[in-house]
């Protein structure tokens, strides 16, 4: 009875704040875009359990993406094991709200549990072993949200970083060579038929890594793979990337035939890093006038892009709600304190903001 109870005061504090965010005035990023592309968010299970938070959420977002609550790790630790509580309670949620949600991810080198690639004595499995278990996760993953998640994120990062290379030597690839990334998506296809299936990436706008980018793309659609559209991660600085930079990597990708996202939106105050670092004696964390100006014009310049090619750009999401919680907090230098949204520290617009709605 008590979790009977329990499940009713939820119901009822969600049809609150969906009703709150029906009454609010239309002025939120959602209804800006409405007539250019979906904007999304990256949300916790926890974030959706905040009233002012979710109220955000509701007034100013479209579409969901569960920031790490399906990713391999967290939602399939052991062979025999799924934990769905997290990524259900977000569907649950976008559901109830009318909002679209986007899957990620079913297949990436990090957040991987380790018993994916061990046998029984600890040894690398073989590459039989390893796809079945991929086709297995992929298909118990999609298909319990068939029809509620409309988009994945079907592999991550799989081209190196090491612009002398091309594929990422994870295990993946050790043990499957490239053959990883082709039956991800077709297990994923083979589970939701329906489902817009995206290849997803970081530094997509630096030439060097958009040719190699680009190299696997093209490489997937010659092949017949069912792979709709590219994510452009968009992990940015207020220091890059170039508009032309931007607008080269748009029109490289779509001329494949492919749909672009931008798919973890965020705009760091410091110049991009990618290798994990402590704080530095006397580094500051100060979001001075100086770096607020120089992220009002990064935020213009680049969704003025976006404006430019809503005929090939389906989705912008976000990564994270607001300044109050940045995954950016942590990553690359921990307790370093980042500023990346468009909503501060008390979920209130920034200057941003207006820059961003202002067309």
């Amino acid at each position: 009875m008590a979790k009977r109870r329990a499940c009713f005061s939820i119901i009822l504090l969600y049809g609150a704040l969906h009703l709150q965010a029906q009454q609010a005035t239309p002025g939120g990023l959602k209804y800006y875009y409405k007539k250019y592309f979906p904007i999304g968010v990256a949300v916790t299970a926890a974030d959706l359990k905040d009233p002012q938070q979710a109220a955000l959420i509701l007034n100013q977002f479209s579409s969901l993406t569960p920031e790490n609550a399906m990713k391999m790790g967290p939602i399939h630790p052991e062979e025999n094991r799924y934990n769905w509580k997290d990524a259900d309670s977000i569907v649950a949620f976008a559901q109830l709200h009318g909002l679209k949600v986007r899957g990620h991810n079913l297949c990436w080198h990090e957040n991987t549990p380790k018993w994916l690639f061990k046998d029984s004595v600890g040894n690398l499995v073989t590459k039989a072993v390893l796809l079945k278990r991929l086709k297995d996760h992929i298909t118990t993953v999609v298909n319990r949200y068939k029809g509620k998640i409309y988009a994945w994120d079907v592999v991550n990062e799989a081209v190196d970083d090491d612009s002398t290379k091309f594929l990422r030597n994870s295990l993946w690839y050790q043990i499957c060579g490239d053959d990883f990334i082709t039956k991800a998506f077709e297990y994923a296809h083979q589970a939701d038929p329906k489902a817009i299936l995206f290849y997803n990436d970081y530094n997509t706008e630096r030439p060097e890594k958009r040719e190699r980018v680009y190299r696997l793309l093209k490489q997937l659609v010659d092949a017949g793979v069912p792979i709709n559209g590219v994510g452009i991660q968009a992990h940015w600085s207020v220091y890059e990337p170039e508009a032309e930079d931007l607008v080269a990597t748009i029109k490289k990708f779509s001329s494949l035939g492919l749909k672009v996202q931008v798919t973890e939106l965020d705009i760091s105050i410091y110049p991009w890093e990618k290798n994990r670092r402590t704080l530095r004696p006397g580094e500051s964390d100060v979001y001075t006038p100086e770096l607020e100006k120089k992220q009002i014009e990064k935020y213009a310049e680049v969704f003025k892009v976006f404006r430019q090619y809503k005929d090939v750009i389906t989705g912008v999401t976000f990564w994270n709600i607001s300044d109050k919680h940045t995954w950016l907090d942590n990553y690359p230098v921990a307790g370093r304190k980042n500023y990346p949204l468009l909503f501060d520290q008390n979920l209130q617009p920034k200057k941003a903001y207006g820059k961003v709605v202002d067309f």
